[in-house]
């Protein structure tokens, strides 16, 4: 069986092409794979097709992609932190898939489990299920495509949403352990996404930071397991950004 390693991040991502669609893990800046975002972004890879919980920010993450204008239409739950992101959805740039966080989560388990498609409480009676949200404006700032309704169904006498999962081309993921065989181990709020991106991938690419042989990992402990994973890359420790950095100064400290 051919290895799952790869040599280096570029030689992962090296046949992602124009109009790819990309599944990406993280949370906010925690466990983005940002090597792999950083290779795509060298490779000229464009018009492509994000499903990710936000977009990074300006200059870091899938904000590299967003800025260099790479990146044709972003399925998400929250872009708050992104301004060219406002920007470029605003001025008819950029179509925009608007989710709730958890209806995204399933949208991506399910397209790894096989499933089509499910019934979910989350957005009946909203925009989300009635239709209408502006997925692209025009550069008249007109609507130029909005979201279809959807079908709803009533169970026990609750209205459910019809929301359909999430396959896409590839899926880059980071773990903080992996091994040669792509058993995956993720730390703290990197488990959010990341796991879920990967299952939704048809090919899946893992950079980690510490890579290990088949048996160091305890079976107990690996998160998503290797029949996932298509490639991994050991990229080192990462550049552990956040988003907003708030001081409190101590009582009697000097201004």
């Amino acid at each position: 069986m051919a290895s799952k390693v790869v040599r280096s991040a570029a030689d992962a991502v090296a046949d992602i092409q124009d109009a790819a669609t990309l599944a990406v893990g993280g949370f906010g800046l925690c466990g983005i794979p940002d090597a792999l975002i950083a290779a795509i972004a060298e490779s000229g890879a464009g018009d492509l097709e994000v499903f990710s919980n936000n977009c990074g920010v300006d200059d870091h993450g899938l904000g590299i992609l967003l800025s260099l204008g790479r990146i044709r239409r972003v399925t998400a739950s929250y872009v708050g932190e992104n301004k060219e992101f406002a920007r470029q959805y605003l001025a008819g740039e950029l179509e925009v898939e608007l989710t709730p966080q958890g209806t995204l989560a399933e949208r991506l388990r399910a397209g790894g489990t096989g499933i089509p498609a499910f019934f979910t409480p989350a957005g009946v009676g909203s925009p989300i299920s009635e239709g209408g949200m502006p997925w692209r404006y025009a550069p008249d700032g007109s609507i130029a495509i909005a979201s279809p309704p959807k079908e709803t169904r009533t169970f026990g006498q609750k209205r459910y949403v019809l929301e359909e999962s999430i396959n896409a081309d590839f899926a880059l993921v980071h773990a903080a352990v992996g091994d040669t065989e792509g058993n995956l181990v993720f730390e703290k709020t990197a488990m959010n996404f990341n796991p879920l991106a990967a299952m939704a991938g048809r090919i899946t690419i893992a950079q980690v930071e510490k890579l290990v042989e088949p048996g160091e990992i305890d079976p107990a402990a690996v998160h998503l397991p290797g029949v996932f994973v298509q490639r991994i890359v050991h990229t080192g420790p990462q550049d552990k950004r956040i988003e907003k950095r708030t001081i409190t100064e101590t009582a009697g400290a000097h201004r």
